[in-house]
């Protein structure tokens, strides 16, 4: 019996004439992770529903619609959360991945209106760093989440976003949070003719 389908199971002495059976054990959280670097599609999102299911994730207290494993916080955690609180203020529930050994993985899955994606946060904090952000990203999750500064150049974010999507045939969404705006960048978007013009016009309102 393999861990992914084990189940507990008591059985009581014959007199009593019944048997009680325990729910499905939960799967450890690095094989999912681990299962998400080839799935894709349908069976994709049915992992990362598994991982917002899982029993290890608890809400913090302070902030009841952020979930984590727990356990050591690693020097990137302030960016982390106050990326999540963001995301929270924009109606997500948010689900902090945790670091397996041995692959890379993305940093969340949130979840809005029944909808799951994985995303790898990057933090901007220069003003010439987000092509090199964006291309650190690749391999490790299909969308990307910029937490940016104010005052960044909007052309030179443009350009830089849309070279992403040339160079990973694979990327599906540019989210940028800046203050309190929210804006998604995907792929069909970021090839229009028009797109430097309909970017600089949606993202300095």
């Amino acid at each position: 019996m393999t861990d992914d389908i084990a189940v507990e199971q008591l059985l009581l002495d014959d007199e009593f004439g019944y048997s009680i059976v325990a729910e499905p054990l939960s799967r450890n959280i690095d094989f999912i992770l681990s299962d998400l670097q080839t799935a894709r599609g349908a069976a994709f999102v049915t992992l990362l529903k598994e991982i917002t299911n899982h029993p290890a994730y608890c809400a913090l207290k302070t902030d009841p619609s952020i979930y984590t494993i727990g356990g050591e916080r690693g020097e990137d955690y302030d960016n982390l959360l106050n990326a999540a609180r963001k995301a929270v203020e924009h109606g997500y529930r948010v689900f902090i991945l945790p670091n397996p050994k041995g692959f890379r993985t993305a940093d969340f899955v949130f979840e809005r209106k029944g909808v799951y994606k994985m995303f790898d946060l990057k933090t901007i904090s220069g003003k010439n760093s987000v092509g090199s952000r964006l291309v650190e990203s690749i391999g490790q999750s299909n969308r990307v989440l910029l937490n940016m500064p104010s005052g960044y150049n909007t052309r030179l974010l443009a350009a830089d976003i849309k070279s992403y999507f040339e160079l990973n045939e694979a990327a599906l969404e540019v989210l940028l949070f800046k203050g309190k705006s929210e804006l998604s960048v995907y792929r069909r978007f970021a090839s229009n003719s028009r797109f430097y013009a309909e970017f600089k016009k949606t993202y300095e309102k």
